[in-house]
């Protein structure tokens, strides 16, 4: 007997009702994950910064600097510390979402989930083939970039949405059978599929993040951040107009801070998007049991190879009298 199929507003309302219920816990386990990569890069763009800014009275204390493979490694050498905090936060970024499917199958049975370390640690013994899957992610992306292959990279972005809960849950496949058993998985259900990345997608690319920019902005809190990185659109020159290369700065500095502040918000919602396509793909994948394993799992066991198992027991690998066998098969038919 087959289970009910779930419709796509249950399966989307459900995802939400597990994200939610244990917010603060995918709060705390994405922090480093999401700000480590916020403070990598602010790091980075700072030291950088007051370098570019500093250089000229460095080379004039320092003469023996002025060499362009000294200030090549010099930069290289004051970004690194900020370039490890980027990638380390990145990793356990791609890390988590694979995690994060492997901790599902403990919210469907307590509504809750708890020891992320172990689930984490699943995904990152599997290291090689996670990062051939994301490498393999990365062309198709990069592909998709051009206008011409648009509309094709968003057919073929639905047809490989579940790739990661395959790699996760059907550990024996490779990175490219995982984009096959994808496109098996989503190529009768693919109605259904955009469906739910519509919704998903509007309700953590666009809706909650503007709610929250929204917010910050009522409050004042947009004006007193983007202020404090106002000085870094100051010292590019712009538009030499009175006046109107101020309006500019603050404008572009408000831009930064929302679309910041949106970034921030998308990449916490990491877990509702692999809650969701968790659910999706167990889901599609509980009724496509190949039918050799259906057949295995309800065919009646004949009298005859009945008969052989309880000799092998009693006598060991000794054959029966082929005369027995045949008896034993006529009575089958």
């Amino acid at each position: 007997m087959t289970k009910k199929s779930k419709s796509v507003i249950g399966i989307f309302s459900e995802a939400i009702g597990l994200y939610f219920s244990n917010f603060d816990k995918f709060l705390k386990y994405m922090s480093f994950p999401v700000w480590g990569q916020i403070i990598g890069l602010a790091l980075i763009f700072s030291i950088t910064f007051f370098y570019t800014q500093n250089l000229p009275k460095l080379l004039e204390k320092y003469p023996n600097l002025n060499d362009i493979k000294t200030l090549i490694i010099l930069s290289i050498f004051i970004t690194l510390p900020g370039l490890i905090i980027y990638i380390k936060a990145f990793w356990e970024f791609l890390v988590a979402y694979g995690a994060i499917n492997s901790m599902l199958d403990n919210m469907l049975k307590s509504g809750r989930v708890y020891d992320f370390e172990a689930h984490t640690s699943l995904i990152k013994k599997r290291s090689v083939g996670f990062i051939g899957l994301w490498f393999l992610v990365g062309i198709f992306t990069l592909l998709a970039v051009f206008p011409l292959f648009w509309v094709i990279g968003g057919i073929l972005g639905v047809y490989f949405v579940l790739i990661f809960q395959i790699f996760t849950y059907e550990q024996e496949k490779s990175p490219i059978e995982c984009f096959k058993r994808s496109f098996e998985l989503v190529i009768s259900n693919f109605a259904k599929t955009f469906i739910l990345m519509a919704l998903v997608g509007i309700l953590t690319y666009l809706f909650i993040p503007q709610i929250i920019n929204k917010a910050f902005e009522i409050i004042g809190l947009t004006s007193i951040l983007s202020s404090c990185i106002k000085p870094l659109f100051t010292s590019i020159p712009l538009i030499e107009i009175p006046n109107y290369g101020i309006i500019i700065d603050t404008k572009l500095a408000t831009l930064t801070i929302e679309a910041l502040v949106a970034q921030i918000i998308i990449q916490y919602t990491l877990p509702l998007r692999s809650i969701l396509w968790g659910l999706w793909y167990k889901e599609l994948s509980k009724n496509k049991e190949p039918a050799i394993k259906r057949e295995k799992k309800t065919r009646k066991q004949r009298p005859s190879e009945k008969l052989m198992q309880e000799s092998h027991k009693k006598y060991g690998k000794k054959k029966l009298d082929t005369n027995i066998l045949k008896r034993a098969s006529k009575k089958d038919d």
